[in-house]
């Protein structure tokens, strides 16, 4: 292809995922020392149905006391906010509108290392449309630097992502949304992240199904497996997850498992640390049955778990 039919695909895709793209302001009330004042946010939106459901990030709209959705053929509406995921960074929007310009989502997981890729989003909240910046996908299933917590990996790419990007769509080349921006790094050149598309369907689709995301847990804590750990106690491996502790009654102990084993895989993955076994977790059903592999005194065994609901999550949201 030459450059020329390279541009006019790349103009096309812009076209097609900006119609899908919307302007989020939100407005919180923050208590100073002489009273509540309203602070205004910006952030961006991809449109998910043209029935008036909208992706966006839940930093975006998070505490917001209003949420105001424009289009870029100038309508404006209120947005209900149907339900966020703090952990993905998600959150669903509502308008009462119809026949809105749906984008098409793509497949994160077909994605390769090094493909193009398109952030848009009102950068910065400047007047004039939509900003747009090109780069490629520099890698997949990142945890967010600086971030001990993190369920789902995330895309990294060199597109510019800015203030005002966050809830924006990042597009491939064919204008399918792959992901959601939603951070970007200060200090660093080049690195954009983004919450895969796959990953937001499931939880946009459990919001709306169920009003919130049910985080699967097995009942067990412990630490990073390092080879001092494991010389000083003698374990036969130096990496994994070294469980610590198993909750009375919990899915791990019903399947076996006890202090002192060494979880080393999960569902043919390899478990080195921690964020292995939760990244593996988040993709598992509730009811589902997840194979881990087991260090256990130099032997190696397989043991089927079956997750249940966080009892800390039910005692969260039933006290909201």
């Amino acid at each position: 292809m030459d450059l020329s039919g390279f541009e006019g695909r790349v103009t096309e895709s812009v076209e097609k995922v900006s119609e899908s793209l919307v302007s989020i302001s939100s407005t919180r009330l923050e208590r100073r020392f002489f009273g509540l004042v309203p602070s205004e946010g910006q952030g961006s939106g991809v449109i998910l149905s043209k029935e008036g459901l909208i992706i966006t990030n839940n930093h975006v709209i998070d505490s917001a006391s209003q949420v105001h959705v424009s289009l870029k053929d100038g309508r404006n509406y209120v947005g209900e906010v149907v339900g966020t995921d703090e952990a993905t960074d998600v959150a669903v929007i509502k308008v009462e509108a119809t026949d809105l310009p749906a984008a098409e989502l793509g497949d994160s997981e077909s994605l390769k290392v090094g493909q193009f890729a398109l952030a848009i989003g009102n950068a910065l909240g400047l007047p004039g449309g939509p900003t747009v910046s090109m780069g490629v996908l520099s890698a997949m299933g990142r945890p967010l630097p600086g971030s001990d917590f993190i369920f789902e990996g995330l895309l990294q790419t060199d597109a510019a992502v800015n203030p005002g990007n966050s809830g924006g769509p990042l597009a491939d080349i064919e204008g399918k949304v792959i992901g959601i921006n939603s951070a970007m790094i200060p200090y660093a050149q080049g690195m954009g992240f983004a919450i895969p598309i796959n990953t937001v369907k499931r939880i946009a689709s459990e919001i709306l199904e169920h009003g919130r995301v049910a985080r699967p847990w097995i009942g067990i804590s412990g630490i990073d497996l390092s080879p001092p750990v494991a010389r000083r106690y003698g374990i036969s491996t130096d990496s994994g997850f070294l469980i610590a502790e198993v909750v009375p009654g919990g899915p791990s102990d019903r399947a076996g498992l006890r202090s002192g084993d060494v979880v080393v895989g999960a569902e043919s993955h390899r478990v080195e640390r921690t964020k292995d076994l939760l990244l593996v977790l988040s993709k598992v059903g509730l009811g589902a049955i997840v194979n881990l592999d087991v260090n256990r005194m130099g032997s190696i065994g397989r043991v089927q778990v079956r997750p249940a609901e966080s009892p800390l999550l039910r005692r969260f949201e039933g006290n909201r």
